[in-house]
């Protein structure tokens, strides 16, 4: 289950406003976006329900068209270089490659399948991988723009702060910050009114979407200051915090959520300390 955030519907809303600027475009230097933020904060969801929304709805749209293949989704491998960036995408789209085959031949196939199954939409994540302060990365940097200016498609980069990495600094960083939109996807607040009332809807959300016979309806809701205070708004924190609470119950048997129960669950380092930073205001006060 996708949970819907304000951060989600305005990455939805700026791809389909992309996606017409794109629309019969010409020339080679079409508009990208770019999902960024903190770690655990929803990236890789978010390219995964823009993949997901945008080939229903070109499915629904061109019933007949069965060989197309609307969406490609690829990662920046560890030690990237520009021919195994090429085989990533050869991967997904299921082309044979053996090791005597050169970057050139892989890069040409690449796109000569995602231009013959008119591919509109090409996901790349983990881009913050890519240092362009080294030769390797700023040749797979390359090997991006170039694929981007030869598949006539919108191109969505995500990446753990990318607007920090080395991606976006020097001749090449310039090129492809005037080219793609940045969007932010930060952990969820839960200070002003309007916050609180968001963090509130997606827990009900969540709660909703549990099967657990015993659970008492608006646990969640009632405990939301707390369990903003453990995960700190981190969408994958959140996940697996209620998940595993949820496998606790029925471990135990008691198939109910409560605040002792969440209590016990043990989190994500980066969560943990989080919170204790949070705490310590508290403390002093």
């Amino acid at each position: 289950m996708t949970l819907k955030t304000r951060s989600l519907d305005g990455a939805l809303r700026q791809l389909q406003l992309t996606l017409l600027v794109n629309n019969r475009h010409r020339g080679t230097a079409r508009r990208g976006l770019i999902v960024s933020g903190p770690p655990g904060a929803g990236k890789s969801t978010t390219l995964m329900e823009l993949g997901r929304a945008f080939e229903r709805s070109e499915r629904a749209r061109k019933p007949g068209h069965a060989g197309c293949l609307p969406v490609v989704f690829a990662a920046i491998p560890p030690t990237c270089t520009p021919k195994g960036l090429v085989k990533e995408f050869a991967r997904f789209l299921g082309i044979p490659v053996h090791d005597r085959m050169t970057e050139t031949v892989i890069t040409d196939a690449v796109c000569d399948v995602m231009v013959a199954r008119r591919t509109r939409l090409v996901f790349l994540d983990d881009v913050h991988l890519l240092n362009t302060r080294t030769r390797p990365g700023a040749d797979s940097s390359d090997q991006v723009k170039a694929l981007a200016e030869r598949v006539p498609a919108t191109f969505v980069l995500a990446g753990v702060n990318v607007e920090t990495s080395a991606l976006l600094t020097g001749p090449r960083g310039a090129q492809l910050a005037a080219r793609f939109k940045l969007l932010r996807t930060p952990p969820l607040l839960n200070g002003t009114p309007e916050q609180k009332t968001q963090w509130r809807i997606l827990l009900g959300d969540m709660e909703s979407a549990l099967r657990l016979v015993n659970h008492r309806p608006h646990t969640l809701v009632r405990h939301a200051d707390y369990i903003h205070l453990r995960t700190g708004g981190v969408m994958a924190s959140l996940f697996a915090f209620i998940r595993e609470a949820a496998i606790c119950s029925i471990v135990e048997e008691s198939h109910a959520i409560t605040k002792k129960l969440l209590s016990q669950v043990v989190l994500d380092t980066q969560a943990v300390n989080a919170a204790r930073a949070r705490r310590r205001p508290d403390r002093s006060a």
